[in-house]
């Protein structure tokens, strides 16, 4: 008995020091929001103020200080978040992750982002205070790196810290441009079914094949699988651990359609969810100096902003900018390839790539005058002529940080134009407006134009020079608007105007969010920020109903069972809105992705209809297209012998298998096929994917009001189980109102840190899911009331 008395105490006190020591293990991981600490680099004392969302609020003596404290902050809340992104454009996430990331790594590190950076870097005049301000930066992340707790993410997978550099915030930047990027998912794809399918199917697409367009038919042999390119990026890109850019919203309403008579900035990058989210908020104010910035990991400059004088933001602009071009190898020598001037040796870059307990991979990179030959990045394809691509990125000059930092430092509306003006890629939509009532919108990248005939939307001909780019366009050229008599700016991703007597290509977005943004926006001239604000979250598409309209022409004086006619009354009388109690959406959304397979798979098979639907963007500008032609070849079911489907035939279908197939998931009471159990958002985490962790990382999941393509943009893939899930939407809703600047406001999808044992975690989510806002704080007096307090000294 005394044995086991002894024994239960000893299991006691073991239990008792567990405890303890699991407790102090969570003290010593959290942030640290107030009390006092040392760092070099702090030549004067700055105080930092944490508000009841974990918003940093600097003050410092300069803004070489504000930048140490930055880093250091930016690190405490985002350290495992920066360390997975600056390892994607060297392809180094193998060394965290092992073989399952060898061919995102692979990829990647042929890309030429990582010489890109380099030299970037190079060029960058060291006396600035673009450079001088990113190494204080860097001096904070490297010592919280150097001092702080190590973030548990890194104790999990084994990964040791290392020093941040001005390389690493380079390549944050090429993967952030790179996920802006969609010719990858589109043109080999477009140039395969042009192959095998001949040019009026594709011209149906709304793709026009011009005689240029390279891709000789074969006569002989097999020919090459371009289709297989796009399902290869497009699953490396899905495979990342951190987010991808996907498309956004932006307006700017002029004093003269504002209530106040002062400029309303409104703005939602849409972006792939994750946790922690994308952005890093924080204030600074130093005595020549004030910015409200968002951040993207390790970057030191804020991408999206605000101050008392000048507000600003960002859509994706989604024009080309990338090429794939058929080059031809030498016969007689393997290590050259055809140009206009004759044969030329490839360069070759050697790579070699760490894996996770494996041997080191090592990678020859072959590069041509138009850029690396892709073969050799991606496994499987099943392409035999070398492919190269052209990528404006890492071929024009890279002013990516000196652009931000000058947006971000800008003093009048024209230094701020000569910032985005240094950007030539990604294509952004940059949105301004200011106190002194200038509103303006500027697309920004470096726009070509190619020779006569070539077509960008297919594979071009690398050897013949007939295909090549033929001119840069000058600034002044790109599509913009500065103080429009119409007093607002827009942007929803969608095709701009005419710019240099053509319209620029692109994979720009369907009609519908530009066209309620339109609608909304010319209906009133009394905005103020509470009615911007509920604009942000509108979640009606009277476009939709256009589609429906055409089903029910098809589906007069047909004999259709009960749920079938209860399920056509539902979406006869709907008006396009989108709320988790309607069950309109989820009858819509499961006819139109059977009409999506009735209509495309038979010609193109499963495998091109799988790559087709994750084009995305092409098909979702295709929907409303294709189902207002009343003649179309690919209303025809080829494997039908005996008869010639139209499209009254295709959508009836279509309907009435989404009808059994909800009936069979949800039962025949058609009022109870509500959105709420269809739509649904899960803020992923890398981790999350093991099921033990998967509740300690991830934020949701949550019902969704909205759908894709509504201004509350929730975007998912095109889903054949009757649910979607919520993949991206608006990683922040930024309203700015210079009205009431110190009481404008925003929100975020989880919360402010990284850090899943920090209170401001996941403490916006709710909020964020039911639409509503919390202040950007800039008034001293009020921070100061509700914040906590952390000094910073020099040592």
């Amino acid at each position: 008995m005394k044995i086991l008395k002894l024994l239960l105490k000893i299991v006691g006190v073991l239990l008792l020091v567990l405890v303890v020591s699991a407790l102090a293990y969570v003290y010593h991981q959290k942030p640290t929001y107030e009390g006092e600490l040392k760092l070099n680099g702090i030549a004067k004392t700055t105080t930092v103020y944490f508000d009841e969302y974990g918003v940093p609020h600097i003050y410092a003596d300069s803004k070489s200080d504000a930048m140490t404290a930055l880093g250091y902050l930016h690190a405490q809340d985002r350290l495992w978040q920066m360390e997975l992104v600056r390892r994607i454009a060297p392809g180094r996430l193998s060394e965290i992750f092992g073989s399952i990331a060898l061919k995102n790594d692979k990829f990647f590190a042929g890309l030429g982002i990582e010489e890109a950076s380099a030299k970037a870097i190079d060029s960058l005049d060291k006396k600035s205070e673009t450079y001088l301000l990113s190494l204080a930066y860097l001096n904070g992340v490297n010592q919280f790196i150097e001092k702080g707790p190590t973030p548990i993410e890194f104790s999990l997978v084994g990964v040791q810290k290392e020093k941040y550099t001005l390389k690493d915030i380079y390549n944050v930047f090429g993967y952030m441009s790179f996920s802006f990027a969609m010719a990858q998912k589109t043109d080999p794809l477009l140039t395969e079914l042009k192959e095998k399918l001949g040019d009026d199917y594709v011209k149906e697409l709304g793709i026009t094949p011009t005689p240029n367009t390279t891709m000789i038919r074969n006569t002989k042999g097999p020919r090459d699988q371009y289709g297989n390119i796009s399902a290869a990026v497009n699953h490396i890109v899905d495979q990342l651990p951190v987010p991808a850019f996907i498309g956004s919203n932006g307006w700017v309403v002029a004093p003269g359609k504002a209530k106040n008579g002062k400029v309303i900035l409104a703005n939602d990058p849409h972006i792939a969810y994750s946790q922690p989210t994308v952005w890093y908020e924080a204030h600074i104010v130093t005595p020549d100096y004030e910015i409200y910035g968002y951040h993207l990991a390790g970057v030191p400059f804020p991408l999206l902003g605000h101050n008392r004088e000048y507000a600003y933001g960002l859509t994706m602009f989604e024009n080309d900018d990338l090429d794939f071009y058929k080059e031809e190898n030498n016969p007689g020598d393997p290590a050259q390839y055809k140009t206009p001037d004759g044969w030329k040796n490839y360069d070759v870059i050697k790579k070699t790539i760490k894996v996770k307990n494996e041997k080191d991979v090592l990678l020859d990179v072959k590069i041509t005058r138009h850029g690396p030959i892709v073969n050799d990045l991606l496994d499987d394809l099943n392409v035999t002529s070398p492919l190269s691509m052209q990528w404006t990125y890492t071929q024009q000059p890279m002013k990516t940080l000196q652009a931000v930092y000058e947006i971000s430092h800008a003093k009048n509306i024209g230094e701020f134009q000569h910032g985005v003006s240094l950007i030539a890629a990604p294509g952004l939509n940059v949105m301004y407006g200011d106190a002194k009532g200038n509103i303006a919108w500027w697309a920004t990248a470096k726009l070509y134009t190619l020779h006569s005939g070539a077509n960008r939307n297919f594979v071009l001909d690398g050897a013949s020079g007939k295909d090549d780019i033929k001119s840069f366009l000058d600034f002044s050229q790109n599509p913009q608007a500065v103080n429009p008599k119409w007093n607002y700016v827009y942007s929803a991703n969608n095709q701009p105007d005419s710019i240099a007597g053509m319209l620029y290509p692109g994979y720009y977005v369907p009609e519908d969010r530009a066209k309620r943004i339109m609608q909304l926006l010319e209906s009133k001239s009394d905005w103020d920020r509470t009615s911007i604000s509920s604009m942000m979250i509108d979640v009606t598409n009277p476009l939709l109903t256009e589609n429906v309209k055409v089903l029910l022409t098809a589906a007069a004086g047909e004999t259709l069972s009960s749920e079938e006619q209860e399920a056509l009354k539902v979406l006869k009388n709907w008006n396009g809105t989108v709320t988790t109690r309607d069950a309109a959406p989820t009858i819509y959304y499961k006819w139109i992705n059977q009409f999506l397979r009735n209509t495309y798979a038979d010609e193109l098979g499963d495998t091109n209809y799988k790559r087709f639907l994750a084009s995305n963007h092409m098909v979702k500008s295709e929907i409303a297209a294709q189902i207002a032609r009343e003649n179309s070849l690919w209303w025809d079911n080829v494997y039908s012998k005996d008869k010639k489907e139209n499209r009254s035939d295709i959508l009836l279908q279509s309907f009435r298998e989404s009808v059994s197939f909800l009936t069979n998931k949800w039962g025949g009471n058609v009022s109870q096929w509500t959105w709420d159990k269809a739509n649904t958002l899960e803020n992923p985490h890398p981790l999350g994917k093991i099921a033990a962790l998967r509740s300690f990382f991830e934020v949701g999941p949550f019902p969704m009001n909205g759908s894709p393509e509504m201004i509350n943009n929730m975007i998912s893939d095109f889903s054949e189980t009757g649910e979607y899930k919520v993949l991206a939407g608006p990683s922040t809703r930024r309203v700015v109102d210079f009205s009431d600047i110190e009481n404008s406001i925003s929100i975020l999808p989880t919360g402010q840190s990284g850090n899943p044992f920090s209170r401001h975690y996941r403490d916006q989510s709710e909020m964020y899911v039911k639409g509503t806002f919390r202040k950007m704080m800039m008034n001293k007096d009020e921070i100061i009331k509700s914040s906590t307090k952390l000094v910073l000294e020099g040592k």
